[in-house]
């Protein structure tokens, strides 16, 4: 597979003034790994208008397979309607499938996978960390402004949480996320061949209770 790309119009949601520009439907980090790290970056997103020369962020449907990792993320904001032959014949090459509905989650998917961590095991740590501030009472809810996968290091995931005017680390071991995940199996399930969505919505519905809290 190599990376593709086309040239389309687009229209500059600040002057209102139509452009070109090239977008990416596919990228392959192996053989292009300048597209890897504009994508981490959010550069492969960013626009310049020629008119009235803003520059803004524009996302669009991309496709990022990386095949010595087996894993492929697809950005879009829609999910797919099932699974389809292609879908499932890479499911069982042992490709991890996943949708991403958001520009950040993107990036992040792509240095988890990187990690060769489950995003799964990733999204507990997250969630349990911002249990953890909540319990130990750090702060409110919303001054969380963002909660983020730091690296792995030694099996313990670090997992940051953000607010305006400072930041707080959690330490997780990754061996207690998995045996939680082992003991919850139908609870954790996804279903690979359909590009399922990992993410903080997704962790957060598995613990709402039928009243509607978490």
């Amino acid at each position: 597979m190599s990376s593709s790309s086309h040239e389309i119009k687009t229209r500059c949601p600040y002057c209102g003034k139509e452009f070109d520009t090239t977008i990416y439907t596919s990228v392959d980090p192996e053989t292009d790994p300048d597209l890897r790290d504009r994508c981490i970056s959010g550069d492969i997103f960013r626009q310049l208008c020629p008119h009235c020369h803003t520059e803004y962020m524009t996302q669009y449907p991309l496709i990022y397979k990386n095949i010595p990792d087996k894993f492929i993320i697809w950005l879009s904001a829609s999910p797919m309607n099932g699974s389809t032959a292609e879908s499932r014949d890479l499911a069982k090459k042992g490709y991890t499938l996943r949708r991403c509905a958001k520009l950040e989650e993107f990036a992040e998917k792509i240095r988890i996978f990187e990690d060769h961590m489950n995003d799964i095991a990733v999204e507990l740590a997250k969630y349990d960390s911002f249990i953890e501030f909540l319990d130990n009472r750090s702060g409110n809810p919303e001054d969380v402004t963002s909660i983020e996968y730091q690296k792995v290091d030694n099996d313990v995931i670090k997992i940051n949480i953000r607010m305006e005017d400072r930041g707080m680390s959690f330490l997780i071991p990754v061996s207690m996320l998995e045996e939680e995940i082992r003991a919850e199996a139908d609870l954790y399930h996804v279903n690979n061949e359909e590009f399922p969505l990992v993410n903080s919505d997704w962790i957060i519905s598995l613990f709402m209770k039928p009243a509607g809290q978490a």
